[in-house]
């Protein structure tokens, strides 16, 4: 039986281990349940199918979606790993059920209404397993923000087999979900190994929405690229879809409206894409195992602050530079107060509420945006990061509190039906027809805001509704939310962020490959043309760090070439010759 540090080497081309990856790989070997919350991009597939190769046999991988179970095994037998799946999708069960029984399968991946089922479990007790490897472990705990409750009947498949290592793996668990995870899966509190949570490579920039289309436009002429924009509507998807088009960039829709056959498309398409601006909602990304999305856009406030962070960590996989953007506005929170009240079971309100507040403190942040969102997971990361905007361009924050007072107030003196529009012109004492009507220049706070503080009274009605201060009614007006009382008594205060002000500058190409370098982009075209032949996504064959190492060192052998990070053996043997060819071909 070959060494963890064998196989890392032969099968996937590596050198050495990263971060808890030794850590979580001894553990399994040793036959102990264990927990990995590790960042995505972090190497946790091989966390398990290490072991899965050296431990005598299957293992079976149980995940949440087909599309990301479809992705990792194919990308595992490009390593040279026999690895097959069991969906209701796949027409080949019976061939599979019988290399299962044959034990001719390293990995076999299932979703977990199948693992949990009585005949699953009865084939699994013919064959030796070698592990379970619970994937996305943070859709078994009801604290998670992604809770699917067929991951709460894995226990009993799990205790059957109690003598077979179970291993979780998630990027997304705050201490409550990591401490509900352990219980659910029947994983022993020392079992939890937490590599942390920060992305480095990933730059994060959160922006007051300001005209969608525009803003995402100007984005896209800057960044290069595949990348993902999250929109909050089927519409809007397809909206944004439309426009960017129009410019010349290819881009796709995804949403759950889009007949079965379109969207498995579309995914496919962007996949393999090197450039693609895929506009999708939330129902696309846990199924995504592309390392080279290079950006990802929220033209909405996402659900809370863990959703933000996993779906952000879809952007540079890879470890090479990425840009998340978020575009928000105090109306995504008004919505998603509502949705937690009306279509959240009152056991889950009080965490869904908390999750909510801590997006607002980092959208309205004048501080380092990953400071916050690392502490929200409990880590003590130093006060600014270097790699956020709010690092590379401080903005200044002013004391809004008493225009908050004044607002709050009109609010209340006008009956608490009026939007923001209205209220803000009773504040600044426009006398204009409909506030003469309704006798509002009568009211004490009728002009009360000067010319000087006028331009705070819509970043503080924002800023209001953002922390549940002021909450809208069913027509559209404004009232006072259960926040307010605090600012009103002078209890609570209201700090406002002003954003920098906006150059012409174009941003520097961040990216890491070192484009106009002939024999990089000739081994990328390469890459390009071996992939479509195969019907393989480009990064498959080599990730773009892979490229770079061999268009710098130029190895001129086989033997070199197995010396650069990322070319295992069964690769080496496929596409060596290939690329050497190329390599020659520029010297």
């Amino acid at each position: 039986m070959d060494q963890p540090e064998t196989i890392l080497k032969k099968v996937f081309g590596f050198e050495s281990f990263r971060s808890v990856q030794p850590d979580v790989i001894d553990r399994v070997m040793a036959g102990q349940h264990s927990l990995a919350v590790m960042p995505t991009g972090a190497g946790k597939s091989l966390c398990y199918q290490i072991p899965a190769l050296a431990r005598p046999g299957t293992g079976i991988v149980i995940s949440p979606l087909i599309a990301l179970m479809h992705d990792q095994a194919r990308a595992a037998r490009a390593a040279g790993i026999k690895a097959a799946t069991l969906t209701s999708i796949d027409s080949d069960w019976a061939e599979t059920q019988d290399r299962f029984r044959a034990g001719d399968l390293d990995l076999l991946y299932v979703a977990p209404e199948r693992a949990s089922g009585a005949g699953f479990q009865d084939m699994l007790g013919a064959v030796p397993l070698a592990l379970f490897a619970v994937d996305e472990a943070h859709c078994v705990s009801e604290w998670g923000h992604d809770f699917r409750p067929d991951y709460r009947l894995l226990r009993p498949l799990l205790d059957r087999f109690s003598d077979v290592p179970r291993l979780a793996l998630t990027a997304t668990a705050d201490r409550h979900t990591r401490a509900d995870i352990l219980e659910q899966l029947g994983i022993p509190e020392e079992g939890a190994i937490v590599a942390g949570f920060d992305r480095p490579n990933i730059r994060y920039m959160i922006t007051p929405r300001a005209g969608i289309a525009s803003q995402v436009k100007a984005l896209l002429a800057e960044q290069p690229g595949a990348g993902i924009i999250y929109a909050t509507s089927r519409a809007a998807t397809e909206k944004l879809a439309g426009q960017i088009a129009a410019t010349g960039r290819a881009s796709a829709v995804y949403h759950a409206g889009l007949p079965a056959e379109e969207r498995a498309a579309n995914q496919a398409a962007f996949v393999a894409s090197e450039d693609m601006v895929m506009c999708a909602t939330i129902a696309f990304g846990m199924g995504i195992d592309k390392p080279d999305v290079r950006f990802v856009v929220h033209a909405g406030t996402p659900k809370s602050i863990e959703a933000y962070y996993q779906e952000t960590g879809r952007a540079g996989r890879d470890g090479d530079p990425a840009e998340a953007h978020l575009f928000w506005g105090a109306e995504d929170f008004v919505r998603a107060r509502r949705r937690i009240e009306t279509e959240i079971e009152d056991g889950r309100r009080g965490g869904e509420r908390t999750r909510l507040n801590a997006l607002g403190a980092l959208v309205e942040t004048a501080s380092c945006r990953r400071a916050i969102l690392l502490r929200h997971f409990g880590e003590d990361p130093p006060e600014r990061c270097g790699n956020c905007d709010n690092c590379l361009a401080p903005p200044k924050s002013v004391d809004g509190t008493e225009t908050a007072r004044k607002f709050l107030s009109a609010v209340y003196r006008t009956g608490q039906r009026f939007g923001m529009g209205h209220v803000g012109e009773v504040l600044a004492g426009r006398e204009n027809e409909r506030i003469l009507s309704l006798g509002h220049d009568k009211l004490s706070v009728f002009g009360i805001v000067d010319e000087e503080e006028e331009p705070l009274v819509r970043p503080v009605a924002r800023a209001l509704q953002t922390r549940d201060a002021l909450v809208q009614t069913e027509h559209g007006g404004l009232a006072l939310g259960p926040e307010s009382r605090a600012i009103l008594k002078g209890e609570a205060e209201v700090s406002l962020v002003l954003p920098p002000r906006k150059t012409r500058k174009r941003r520097a190409n961040r990216s890491a490959n070192p484009v106009g370098d002939p024999l990089f982009d000739a081994l990328r075209e390469k890459r390009r043309l071996i992939a479509t032949e195969n019907g393989i996504p480009p990064y498959v064959v080599f990730h773009d760090a892979t490229l770079r190492e061999m268009a710098v060192m130029k190895p001129d052998s086989l033997s070199a070439m197995s010396r650069i990070s990322g070319v295992g053996d069964r690769k080496l043997a496929t596409y060596g010759e290939e690329f050497l060819a190329i390599i020659a071909a520029h010297q």
